[in-house]
């Protein structure tokens, strides 16, 4: 693996960030609703904690986006072809880096179903699941609480 990085996403990364969600494998078959259209744009970028993982050659390999109010978890993707290498580990430990240092003692995290195993090998305790709401989420998701402390 090439060495990563994290550094903040700029508004300019919107394009290639939302390119990254509609080109991932998990989202594919019964899941494709739920990113059926959706767009990161410049504004979200702004308005968020949002962080990018790239290589050397700043090749984006993953990202995620800490919303501080409600303190979640609200996005948070790896490419395909990367994952499995500790890409997806190295920025949730930096979510929840950034957390703390923004006083937060917890953060929320909906799950994608298939994630929820990474997400509690990780130190997420699950706390519920979120009914289904159609039309784009016909599946239970799971809820989980990353603690800061």
């Amino acid at each position: 693996m090439r060495s990563t990085t994290i550094e903040r996403a700029v508004p300019q990364d919107a394009d290639r960030l939302t390119s990254l969600i509609h080109n991932c494998g998990a989202y594919r078959g019964p899941y494709a609703s739920i990113i059926s259209g959706y767009q990161v744009t410049a504004d979200y970028i702004a308005r968020h904690r949002v962080f990018v993982a790239v290589d050397e050659t700043e090749r984006l390999l993953g990202f995620y986006a800490l919303l501080l109010e409600p303190p979640e978890l609200d996005l948070a993707f790896v490419a395909d072809d990367v994952q499995g290498r500790g890409v997806g580990r190295l920025l949730i430990k930096h979510m929840i880096t950034q957390a703390k240092a923004a006083g937060l003692t917890e953060v929320r995290v909906v799950s994608h179903p298939p994630a929820e195993e990474f997400y509690q090998r990780l130190g997420a305790v699950r706390v519920g699941t979120i009914a289904p709401s159609p039309p784009k989420v016909d599946w239970e998701r799971p809820e989980l609480r990353f603690t800061t402390t």
